[in-house]
């Protein structure tokens, strides 16, 4: 391990990570106390003593080290994502429970290998969608597509040496490495979306290097793009149902219907008729199509109220600026642009790229693609629209590397949220019938919010300080 100084960030740089200004203070009193170093791994771990990377790693030690129970290590969402700060972000400024939490442990943050911080590489984006905004023509669909393909093996073969070693085993491989130079005799993991997925397969790998294991928002225990979207669109579809209910109940303030099926068949209509006719507004950066209309449809309870006021606004709007509800939601652009000039990376988009097409069984052809898209709109008429041809992963040339899970005996809670669509439920499962443990049920429909809910959080310490938790929380409330 070489530790070395953590970077010094201006306050424009902080409210970009989201902390809010009255916690800036905070966050610079947590920097000082973070540690910063990298790891030196191979970036085959097959080949030892060939080529090696660079991972960067961070650590918040505990505050009351006479009592410290060890180290836990928070794993990223993604992949891509940067896991670098999260004991400051994800931890010491949380909440006071999630706080708490630095008392007995170490927190361990790192950026994975092609991240941020850690030795990475970039490829030219695929795709953006359509050319045109409307209903998705099988000839746009295909010119998709053979762009895509195009796309897949410009990257892949640009520097194939890397990106074919972006895998999550590789990744697990690495924290292993981390672990030993951190000298843990084993590590504890807090992970969060494709995080999961890290933390199962570093448990399938190292079972007798990992201990209390918390995984939030669970990833499915395999990996295959087209079954991934059709699972998520499912849930997403399922969840509009508690949705469109909400809004019958308030149609005095909606008006889209006073039952559930009426709520349905208006948002499908809109999706429909937005589609054919798109609307051009000088103050939004695209038009609204069918796609944005089923986007909105998609919304999670805790934004339910405002994407109900902009449905109700998309049903009567005529001018040429578009309703502030409507803008407020849909007026953002693109969701990832650049990092602000001396930001940490957020999220990797080519290693997001690499790890899922590295790692898909599927692999779609244009015409399983295109049918499995028209299902998609078949079934779920809301919000299906929201979801393109599933092929990502078309034509990437790197063979296809799996990890075979196994199942363990160590202490391992499954997070799953009863009512979400970026990690359906069912998929927890799936994943505790695969590997085993035990599942915590979050009532909500929120990707990963078990640590920023308090009494969730509580229980998330309560587990990692005893070995116990109790069988779910609430989550995050729907607004009234």
């Amino acid at each position: 391990m070489q530790w070395k100084s953590c970077p010094d960030y201006p306050d424009e740089v902080i409210r970009s990570l989201r902390v809010k200004q009255e916690q800036i203070p905070a966050f610079r009193t947590q920097m000082k106390r973070l540690e910063c170093g990298t790891v030196s791994v191979p970036l085959n771990h097959r080949d030892p003593a060939g080529r090696t990377i660079d991972i960067a790693v961070t650590r918040l030690a505990a505050t009351d080290e006479a009592n410290r129970l060890g180290a836990i290590a928070v794993l990223p969402g993604g992949p891509g994502n940067s896991g670098y700060l999260d004991p400051v972000l994800r931890a010491a400024l949380r909440n006071e429970e999630m706080a708490g939490l630095n008392e007995r442990y170490d927190i361990i943050g790192l950026d994975p290998r092609g991240v941020g911080y850690s030795t990475k590489v970039a490829c030219e984006p695929g795709p953006r969608g359509p050319d045109r905004p409307g209903t998705l023509t099988k000839e746009s669909a295909r010119k998709i597509y053979d762009a895509q393909v195009a796309a897949n093996q410009k990257c892949a073969n640009s520097d194939p040496a890397f990106l074919g070693q972006l895998t999550t085993e590789n990744v697990a491989k690495d924290l292993d490495l981390v672990r030993t130079a951190l000298g843990e005799s084993e590590l504890n993991v807090l992970g969060f979306s494709w995080g999961t997925y890290l933390g199962m397969v570093y448990r399938s790998l190292f079972p007798e290097n990992t201990g209390r294991a918390f995984l939030d928002s669970v990833a499915p225990p395999w990996t295959d793009f087209v079954k991934h979207i059709e699972g998520s669109a499912e849930a997403a579809e399922r969840n509009f149902g508690r949705m469109a209910a909400w809004l019958a109940r308030r149609d005095k303030t909606y008006a889209l219907g006073a039952t559930t099926r009426q709520v349905r068949k208006q948002v499908a209509k809109l999706v429909r008729a937005y589609d054919k006719s798109p609307k051009t507004y000088s103050d939004l950066p695209q038009p609204v199509d069918g796609w944005a209309v089923a986007d909105l449809a998609k919304s999670i309870s805790t934004d339910w109220a405002r994407a109900g006021k902009a449905l109700a606004e998309l049903r009567t709007a005529t001018g040429t600026t578009a309703p502030p509800t409507v803008k407020e939601m849909l007026g953002g652009g693109q969701i990832m642009g650049p990092p602000m000039p001396g930001a940490p990376e957020s999220l990797n988009m080519t290693m997001n790229w690499a790890v899922g097409c590295n790692e898909d069984s599927s692999r779609a052809g244009f015409d399983t693609a295109w049918r499995a898209y028209q299902r998609l709109l078949k079934r779920h008429p809301a919000t299906g629209r929201s979801w393109g041809p599933p092929a990502m992963c078309a034509g990437w040339p790197l063979p296809v590397q799996q990890t075979t899970l196994k199942r363990g005996s160590g202490s391992l809670v499954l997070a799953g949220h009863l009512h979400e669509f970026m990690s359906a439920y069912d998929w927890t499962l799936q994943t505790q019938r695969a590997v085993g443990g035990t599942v915590y049920t979050v009532a909500d429909d929120v990707h990963v919010s078990t640590t920023r809910v308090p009494e969730c959080a509580a229980d998330v310490v309560k587990y990692f300080e005893t070995g116990r938790i109790d069988s779910g929380c609430h989550g995050s409330e729907i607004p009234n």
